[in-house]
């Protein structure tokens, strides 16, 4: 009997890694302060916050989005900010980074 088939399927179905105590403490704070800003209207009639991870640097994202049109009415870090960070990160830039120093040190 071949068993690849079975194990492979497994593998995609393995359950997510367990979140810390004290993270999901952090986490349910988070959610129910988003909650209460959102309740009180803060930002403004038809205005929500969220709060999400950006998927490229992985870093947390605030948004003020407009509930009827879906529109980012404002955001932190901006986009380019976010982009600026990811390219900073990538092995040419910091190569093309240390050679412009060498070059106006020398």
């Amino acid at each position: 009997m071949d068993l690849t088939a079975i194990n492979n399927n497994a593998a995609l179905h393995a359950p997510a890694p367990a979140i810390p105590a004290n993270q999901a403490t952090e986490d349910r704070d988070i959610v129910q302060a988003v909650k209460a800003v959102n309740g009180a209207e803060l930002f403004g009639q038809g205005n929500q916050l969220t709060i999400q991870r950006d998927p490229q640097t992985q870093r947390m994202v605030l948004k003020i989005v407009n509930q009827q049109t879906k529109e980012v009415v404002a955001q932190v870090p901006a986009d380019s900010v976010l982009r600026l960070a990811e390219d900073l990160k990538q092995p040419e830039y910091v190569v093309s980074l240390s050679q412009d120093r060498t070059k106006k040190s020398g």
